[in-house]
């Protein structure tokens, strides 16, 4: 699985009334196996995570997207209509358990592509809200290498 697509992220917190949204674009990969849609990009110093590689997976009925984070600040989110989950993220300062609780999710994903857009609250494990949180990934396929045996013309 060649590094061929273009993420861009959008995420949106709102918290006590005041709203942040923060956007990362960068390569990674995408695949459709098993049920399951998976993008794939590293993290880079914008995002806080240099060194770590992060897993989106989303089930093809739009039920569940696992956001799991893998390297030297590991880390899961599980966003699943229905259900509470308490997951385990790592900070730079210490672990955490987070409560997590979808409102929605959906997609448009194909063969090339397309957007997830997700919604979810956060709460500190004892049930104290945290946080209204909003995901917007969009991927799309970068044009392939140019075939190599076609010489580019160069003006006279």
């Amino acid at each position: 699985m060649e590094e061929n697509y273009l993420i861009t992220i959008t995420g949106t917190m709102e918290r006590d009334g005041q709203r942040d949204s923060v956007e990362l674009m960068t390569h990674g990969k995408y695949t459709h196996r098993d049920g399951s849609y998976y993008i794939v990009y590293d993290e880079t110093e914008a995002s806080g995570y240099a060194g770590c590689t992060t897993t989106v997976k989303i089930a093809e009925d739009a039920r569940r997207v696992a956001m799991l984070r893998y390297g030297r600040v590991p880390g899961q989110l599980i966003i699943e209509k229905g259900t509470r989950h308490l997951c385990h993220y790592e900070t730079g300062y210490g672990a955490v358990s987070l409560g997590v609780a979808a409102d929605e999710i959906s997609h448009k994903l194909g063969e090339s592509g397309g957007s997830l857009h997700f919604s979810y609250t956060l709460d500190s494990g004892s049930e104290n809200f945290l946080s209204w949180n909003l995901v917007d990934i969009t991927v799309k396929s970068l044009p392939q290498e140019s075939d190599p045996t076609i010489k580019e013309c160069k003006p006279i």
